[in-house]
């Protein structure tokens, strides 16, 4: 499975983006689709995920209410849906899969997901 994010760029506060994230190879079916995200001197933190299976989703708290994950089975895409972005916001954004379907619980933790596509990077400036 290859994995291939896109959708990054400048945005000034309060605006919107949207990432995708394009999974070629096998389909996303039965996956967990997740989104992380690093920031300059920061680790990788869980932004959000969702299970293709159900579309069960879990959300960082610093972003929900504002990020929705969304997916396109037919299309094997999966999209992260970013509104009211914050400076803190920032950072270069990974979309991440495993070829099984997390529970709550475990659907943070990137040591779950066995496949990871390139940054994306997301500015918020004005």
């Amino acid at each position: 499975v290859q994995l291939q994010a896109s959708g990054g760029g400048l945005v000034q506060p309060g605006g919107s983006l949207r990432l995708s994230c394009a999974a070629s190879g096998r389909t996303f079916g039965t996956y967990t689709n997740g989104w992380f995200r690093q920031a300059p001197g920061n680790e990788r933190e869980f932004v959000g995920g969702i299970r293709w299976s159900d579309g069960m989703a879990r959300y960082a708290d610093s972003v929900k209410g504002r990020f929705t994950i969304s997916r396109d089975n037919a299309k094997n895409m999966g999209y992260l849906q970013m509104n009211s972005l914050k400076p803190e916001d920032m950072a270069v954004y990974y979309c991440a899969a495993v070829k099984r379907g997390l529970i709550f619980s475990t659907i943070t933790d990137s040591q779950q997901y066995d496949y990871w596509g390139q940054g994306t990077q997301v500015t918020v400036s004005s």
